[in-house]
């Protein structure tokens, strides 16, 4: 299998600042995303873009689940009319941001921005990463064949574009069974009774489903307990068998291995340390040393070879 290739994002600061409003495209996709707080709207209309057929999403902190971002879907002819609309609704007083989505070529029709909502729906509650302020997908629109295939590749540039501008709530839900760190072997640990597993996947520490917690936390505990609490009130955590302990109903991401360690043993906790290649007392700190030794070597004797191109 060949090396994939890379692919060059271009991202504009309009008015300089990484603050406010931002486009971002890709060399040969018709799309065109742009990014502005709902304090900079006003701007934002005096944009052509914003007076096009496209989808767009209003993010913002969910106000009933602290750490939880809130995401509402929506479609328009002309989006900066709905998105005035919005702006005047105190029903949807969470957002704090915008994002637009249009074609570049004009070539989106109401069928496109319908089609296109309905999947971005689909994709957000299938990620689990956001609160949906919708309530349920509308049906896909139906388009021909070729229009389809031509939307889901739009789609598919969308979900490259959107985690470099920092979100990444249509990111699909990492597992461990999925498609793993290329070096990543099972850790493990298994302490104060709590026995869990978990694995690097992309760049995310996933607890696999069936690992336990600790119910009770320690005295002292004050990091991620909002997290944790989360997880509970998600039914991430649910109740095992052993009244003192929850178990894991679901491969869980984290943003770091010491958050894992602390949602499982309930205290403070680093992870780089406390979890440990499974069956082996090799740290996930010492395994990611080793990994860099091993890439300084390989450049090394990579360097050496240039060096002497006839030994």
């Amino acid at each position: 299998m060949g090396k994939t290739l890379g692919r060059t994002i271009r991202i504009y600061l309009v008015d300089g600042t990484a603050a406010g409003l931002r486009t971002a495209e890709i060399m040969n996709w018709t799309g065109k995303v742009l990014v502005a707080a709902r304090t900079d709207l006003a701007d934002l209309t005096q944009r052509d873009e914003a007076k096009r057929t496209g989808v767009y999403c209003l993010v913002g902190p969910d106000p009933r689940k602290p750490g939880r971002l809130r995401v509402y879907v929506g479609e328009a002819d002309s989006v900066i009319v709905r998105l005035k609309s919005h702006d005047a609704d105190g029903r949807k007083d969470f957002w704090t941001q915008v994002l637009l989505v249009i074609s570049k070529d004009e070539n989106l029709t109401k069928s496109h921005g319908r089609y296109l909502e309905s999947r971005l729906i689909s994709m957000a509650q299938d990620a689990g990463r956001a609160e949906l302020d919708n309530g349920t997908a509308p049906p896909l629109p139906p388009l021909p064949e070729p229009d389809v295939a031509d939307m889901e590749g739009f789609l598919d540039h969308l979900r490259m574009v959107l985690p470099v501008l920092g979100f990444d709530f249509l990111n699909p839900k990492p597992t461990a069974t999925g498609v793993p760190h290329p070096e990543s072997p099972l850790f493990e640990v298994s302490k104060v009774g709590a026995e869990a597993t978990a694995r690097l996947v992309g760049d995310e520490f996933v607890v696999l489903k069936g690992s336990t917690a600790r119910k009770k936390g320690a005295e002292s505990w004050d990091a991620y307990v909002a997290l944790r609490n989360q997880l509970v009130a998600d039914g991430k955590l649910r109740d095992s068998k052993d009244p003192d302990f929850y178990v894991f109903t679901e491969d869980v991401p984290f943003s770091s291995p010491s958050a894992a360690i602390t949602a499982v043993l309930a205290r403070n906790g680093n992870g780089r340390t406390e979890w440990r290649i499974q069956g082996t007392t090799t740290t996930y700190a010492q395994w990611m040393a080793e990994r860099l030794e091993r890439t300084a070597a390989s450049e090394q004797d990579g360097d050496c070879r240039k060096a002497s191109p006839g030994a």
